[in-house]
C-alpha cells in the first residue's frame, strides 16, 4: 500500500521510522511539509518531497496519508485528502470539536474513505496491564482508577502553547489518557469535574486534573502536569480485594492483595502525634505481594489494522463512535473547567 505523510516534523519523523520498518505492507511514496527546510530535510534523508500539497493529493498512486500537522489544520487537510481519494490517519486530536469531527466523518462516508486517529497509546504496555487486571477481575470490584502523566518542562514552545492552533494539555496528552480510560469500560461517564492549570502559560492549559464518575459509581482520576519535579505513579488502581501500582513507563510496580479476610483485628500504632487503629498496617500474613503481569505489544499493529481494514480483512480498531466519545469528553472537561463546577452529562 502506498503511503504518504503530510507534516514532516517530530511526529512525522516518528511515523516515517515506523513505516520504514514495515516494508512487507507499505511503500513510502513521499512527504510534504509547508516549510521548505523540512522538505529539504526529507530529501536529505532519502525521501521524496512533494513541492506542493496539491501535487501530493493529485498523485493517484497514493492510497493512504497520515496528517501530522498542528491541530487546527486537521479538518481542511483531512477533507481535501479524502476528496482526492486518499484514506486518512490524523494525528491526535483528530479535530478541535465535535462539530469538526462530525464534518470529517460525513466526508468519510460520502467518499467511502477510511478516517481514523492515531491513538497509539492504546498499545502502551502499562495501559494494557491495567486493562488485563480489570478484565480478569484481579483486584475484585474496582472503585478507583488513577492515571497520571507528569513532567517538569512546561508546554513545548511551539504551536502547542497557542490556543488558535489547538494547543494545551487536554488536547495534547489528555486525548490519550481519556481514550485509555474509556477503553477500560463500556459504562457511560455520568459526571465530569475538571480543573486546569496555567502555571507557565496563560493562553492554554499547561495541565489539568479531572474526576470522571461512571454509571455504576466508580471513579477515574486523570491528571496531566508539566510543572512536576517529582512524578506520582503512572497508574494507581484500587479494588475491594487489592491495589495495583505502576510507577512509570518502565513498568516498575506491584500488586498487593488480601490473603486472609478473617484476621481483621489491628493493633493500634503511633503515627506522628497520635494513635490510630484505622490506619494500622496489615500484618504480613493477611496480604500477598505479586509482580505485575508481563505483556508485550507492538504499535505497528495500528498500521497493519488500517491496511487490513482498507482491504476488507479486519475491522477498524479506532472507530468513529470512539473518536466522537473522546471528543465529547474533552469538551465536557473544558466546560467544567470554565464553569468551575461538575458537568452532568452521559458520555
Amino acid at each position: 500500500m502506498n503511503w504518504a505523510l503530510i507534516g514532516y516534523g517530530g511526529m512525522g519523523g516518528w511515523h516515517i521510522s515506523q513505516l520504514q520498518s514495515m516494508t512487507d505492507a507499505f511503500t513510502i511514496a513521499g512527504v510534504y511539509d509547508i516549510l521548505p527546510e523540512r522538505n529539504a530535510a526529507a530529501e536529505e534523508n532519502g525521501l521524496r518531497a512533494y513541492p506542493t500539497l496539491e501535487e501530493l493529493l493529485a498523485d493517484a498512486s497514493i492510497d493512504l496519508v497520515t496528517i501530522a500537522t498542528p491541530n487546527d489544520t486537521h479538518l481542511p487537510l483531512a477533507i481535501a485528502a479524502m476528496k482526492s481519494g486518499k484514506h486518512v490517519i490524523c494525528e491526535k486530536p483528530v479535530a478541535l470539536s465535535t462539530a469538526e469531527l462530525t464534518e470529517m466523518i460525513d466526508v468519510s462516508r460520502q467518499t467511502n474513505r477510511l478516517l481514523t486517529v492515531h491513538q497509539n497509546r492504546r498499545w502502551d504496555e502499562d495501559f494494557l496491564i491495567v486493562k488485563k487486571l480489570l478484565e480478569e477481575n484481579e483486584l475484585g470490584l474496582v472503585f478507583s482508577v488513577e492515571s497520571r502523566v507528569q513532567g517538569s518542562r512546561g508546554v513545548p514552545g511551539d504551536w502547542r502553547n497557542q490556543k488558535e492552533h489547538g494547543g494545551g494539555m487536554i488536547l495534547d496528552w489528555g486525548v490519550h489518557l481519556l481514550d485509555q480510560i474509556l477503553q477500560l469500560t463500556d459504562e457511560a461517564v455520568t459526571s465530569v469535574y475538571c480543573q486546569t492549570t496555567h502555571v507557565t502559560n496563560d493562553a492554554v492549559d499547561d495541565g489539568f486534573r479531572t474526576v470522571l464518575t461512571f454509571e455504576h459509581g466508580w471513579t477515574a482520576l486523570v491528571e496531566v502536569g508539566t510543572s512536576h519535579f517529582i512524578s506520582m505513579p503512572r497508574w494507581y488502581v484500587c479494588g475491594e480485594n487489592g491495589t495495583a501500582v505502576i510507577e512509570d513507563w518502565h513498568l516498575n510496580g506491584k500488586i498487593v492483595k488480601v490473603s486472609d479476610w478473617e484476621k481483621r483485628d489491628a493493633v493500634p500504632v503511633v503515627t506522628a502525634a497520635g494513635l490510630t487503629k484505622t490506619m494500622a498496617p496489615r500484618t504480613s500474613e493477611t496480604i500477598c505481594t505479586y509482580p505485575l503481569p508481563t505483556l508485550h505489544s507492538d504499535v505497528k499493529d495500528f498500521y497493519y489494522n488500517i491496511k487490513n481494514t482498507i482491504e476488507g480483512k479486519e475491522t477498524q480498531l479506532v472507530t468513529h463512535p470512539q473518536m466522537l466519545r473522546v471528543m465529547r469528553l474533552m469538551e465536557a472537561l473544558f466546560l467544567s473547567a470554565r464553569q468551575n463546577q461538575v458537568t452532568y452529562q452521559r458520555i
